[in-house]
C-alpha cells in the first residue's frame, strides 16, 4: 500500500483537531503595467561584443518567430512576392538576390547589401548578408559576420550598406514593424500547440463509466468492459447500448453515468483566441484579410480583393519600393527599380448565347 495513504490512526487525529478559529482570506495577481519592470528596449546604450554592436533584441527570436504564427509567416512573405514581382532585375543584382534582401528587411527591420568588386575596384556583383548573423562595428564603417558570439568574417570598410528602418530608441539597427503584434503572435502558436497535444494525448475523447447499480451482475460488467476495450483503434466511435433494471423491475436514477474528462469548447477557447490574434498580425502587417486566402466567417465578407489589392498597393509597397531605392545613391547606380504594382482587371466572359 502506498505511503501516501492515511492511515486510521492519522484519521483520527484529524477528527480531533480543533476547528480554525478564523478564517484569512488575501489577494493575488495584482494589475502589473507593461511599462514597468526591465524593458530591452530602451537601453541607454547597445551592449558591445568583440568591437561589435549588439542589437536590442534578439535576431534569433526575430527568426523562430517567422514561423511562430500562420499569419504572422503569411503576411510578411506576402509582402516579399509583392515587391518581388514589381523588381526589375538587374545585371549586378539578381531578383532571387533582392528577395533575400527584402525578406530580411521585413523580418528584422533592416537589411544588407555587399558590394563585390574587381581587382580594379569597380562593382561587379551585390549580394545580400544574413541580417541575422550581421553586426555593426563600433567604428560605425565596417562590418562583421559572426557565430554565435564569435566573427567568422570581417567585411572591407564601406562595402556593406545598411538599409534600416528607423528605431526610437537607437540608431544603430533598425526595428520591424510587428514588435507590438509578437504577443499575439506567440498566443496563436501556443493555442495551436496547446490543441495539437490535447488530440493527441487522447484528453478529448476521454470519460469515465460510473456503475453504481447493485443489481449488476459481475458478469455483466465484465461483459461492458470487453465491449469498452473493443471499441478502439478500428472499433473505436461505435455506440454502446447498455439496459439496466433493479430487482423491482425499475431503474435508479445515477445507477450509470457517463462523466466525460474535459470539454473542449469550454475550456480553451481555441476559435476566439485565433481569430483575435490573428487580427492582431494583420492590423500589425497592414495586409488585408481577403489577399491572404482567409475565409471571411460574416455573411459580408471582406470586399473586394482588387479594391484591397489596389489600395494595398499604393499604402504599402510603393513605401517600400522608395526606401529600397535609397540604396541606388550608395551605389552609384541604378541596381534598385520597380515597376508599378498593377492589379489585372476582371476578364468577363462573354454570355453564352
Amino acid at each position: 500500500m502506498s505511503n501516501s495513504l492515511t492511515t486510521i490512526s492519522d484519521a483520527s487525529e484529524i477528527v480531533m483537531r480543533e476547528p480554525l478559529s478564523s478564517l484569512t482570506s488575501f489577494t493575488f495577481g495584482d494589475a502589473v503595467t507593461a511599462l514597468e519592470g526591465a524593458d530591452i528596449f530602451n537601453y541607454r546604450e547597445l551592449w558591445t561584443v568583440n568591437d561589435y554592436f549588439e542589437p536590442p533584441i534578439s535576431r534569433v527570436g526575430l527568426a523562430k518567430s517567422l514561423r511562430a504564427g500562420t499569419h504572422h509567416a503569411s503576411a510578411l512573405y506576402f509582402k516579399r512576392n509583392v515587391l518581388a514581382s514589381t523588381f526589375i532585375e538587374h545585371k549586378k543584382f539578381s531578383r532571387d538576390a533582392f528577395r533575400r534582401l527584402a525578406l530580411d528587411f521585413l523580418t528584422f527591420g533592416d537589411c544588407y547589401l555587399e558590394r563585390e568588386t574587381n581587382a580594379f575596384g569597380g562593382a561587379v556583383n551585390y549580394r545580400p548578408t544574413l541580417a541575422k548573423d550581421t553586426r555593426r562595428k563600433t567604428d560605425f564603417r565596417t562590418f562583421v559576420q559572426i557565430d554565435g558570439w564569435q566573427t567568422v568574417h570581417e567585411f572591407a570598410p564601406d562595402s556593406v550598406f545598411q538599409l534600416m528602418e528607423a528605431d526610437v530608441n537607437q540608431e544603430v539597427y533598425g526595428m520591424p514593424e510587428y514588435i507590438a503584434s509578437l504577443q499575439s503572435a506567440w498566443l496563436n502558436e501556443s493555442a495551436t500547440l496547446f490543441r495539437r497535444r490535447y488530440y493527441a494525448n487522447g484528453s478529448h475523447a476521454g470519460f469515465i463509466l460510473y456503475l453504481n447499480d447493485p443489481s449488476v451482475d459481475p458478469v455483466d460488467v465484465d461483459a461492458i468492459r470487453q465491449q469498452l476495450r473493443e471499441s478502439k483503434n478500428l472499433g473505436n466511435f461505435r455506440n454502446l447500448f447498455i439496459h439496466s433494471t433493479g430487482r423491482d423491475g425499475r431503474g435508479e436514477k445515477g445507477a450509470l453515468e457517463l462523466i466525460p474528462i474535459s470539454e473542449v469548447a469550454a475550456r480553451d477557447e481555441f476559435f476566439n483566441i485565433k481569430n483575435v490574434t490573428r487580427d492582431d498580425s494583420l492590423a500589425a502587417h497592414r495586409v488585408p484579410p481577403q489577399l491572404l486566402g482567409i475565409v471571411p466567417s460574416n455573411t459580408g465578407g471582406f470586399g473586394a480583393a482588387d479594391t484591397a489589392a489596389r489600395v494595398f498597393g499604393r499604402n504599402e509597397i510603393v513605401p517600400l519600393q522608395q526606401q529600397f531605392e535609397q540604396i541606388n545613391d550608395w551605389a552609384g547606380e541604378k541596381i534598385v527599380q520597380f515597376g508599378e504594382y498593377v492589379v489585372p482587371p476582371e476578364v468577363k466572359t462573354a454570355a453564352a448565347s
